[in-house]
């Protein structure tokens, strides 16, 4: 909006030393403004595609962040699952330790 207030005042400002200038003044002036319109119109364009760019960009930022938190919970759900069944695994060791233990004791006792 500032952008646009000081644009206006600037062509008023050269529209007004136009119509005091002569002729041949007034027709490079002229030029002047039409190409510099031309390279703001195309900068303007180039401005356009790069927000849309840059949109488009973050969207597939914020898609693979959702994707990678969504891996990162199912990461976490498989190593609980890993640590639960290695801690059975160990229990179960302990148990099968114990229980040949316990037929090695019965074999050592003396036979009545």
């Amino acid at each position: 909006m500032t952008t646009a207030v000081i644009g206006l005042v600037l062509l008023l400002s050269a529209g007004a030393a136009a119509a005091q200038a002569p002729v041949q003044d007034r027709a490079s002036r002229e030029q002047a403004i039409q190409s510099g319109q031309l390279r703001a119109g195309a900068a303007y364009r180039d401005l356009q595609q790069a927000q849309y760019a840059a949109k488009l960009a973050e969207e597939d930022y914020l898609n693979a962040q959702q994707r990678a938190d969504e891996t990162k919970r199912q990461l976490d759900t498989a190593k609980k699952a890993v640590d639960a069944a290695r801690q059975k695994e160990a229990q179960a060791r302990k148990a099968y330790d114990e229980a040949l233990g316990a037929v090695d004791r019965a074999r050592q006792l003396p036979a009545k």
